[in-house]
């Protein structure tokens, strides 16, 4: 009962769409002071494993690839530091090999629910994109794709 009233009093001083975009603005502040530090953190991870499945998956070291949810939560993180560092073999984590990887490997996690061939196709526009695009903007999209992943991890 006291949430109905609640509700009618809610409705009685503003508008739907005005208390619905502070609501959102409310919830998405206090997500961001409730997880931040959490987020902050695991986008490292995110990023280590984004970047390993990439490399691994194009070098074809491991017989049995791991998937990136697995990396993230079931690796410890110095076995994963460790062999992204044996995969990458010698490359600069900033290079733009790495940055490569990285991006399939995150976009094989964002593309992973769809349907075989809808995904396949996306893959291939993927593909495209990341040969065409400046170091710049691959570096833009990388840190996007991440961070939209470990808010994923976080729900």
């Amino acid at each position: 009962m006291r949430a109905n009233i609640f509700c009618a009093l809610i409705s009685l001083f503003c508008t739907t769409s005005l208390c619905a975009t502070q609501m959102t603005k409310d919830h998405e502040n206090w997500l961001k002071e409730r997880f931040s530090a959490q987020h902050e953190q695991l986008i490292p991870v995110v990023a280590v494993a984004d970047i390993y499945f990439g490399c691994s998956k194009a070098r074809k070291l491991d017989g049995k690839i791991l998937q990136v949810k697995a990396l993230i939560t079931t690796l410890d993180r110095q076995e994963l530091a460790s062999k992204l560092k044996d995969c990458l073999n010698g490359m600069p984590l900033d290079s733009d090999g790495a940055l490569n990887f990285g991006l399939v490997g995150c976009f094989h996690e964002q593309l992973k629910a769809l349907p075989e061939e809808e995904r396949l196709i996306r893959q291939q526009l993927v593909d495209k994109a990341i040969a065409s695009l400046s170091t710049d903007e691959r570096k833009k999209s990388f840190t996007q794709c991440v961070t939209d992943q470990a808010i994923g991890y976080l729900k």
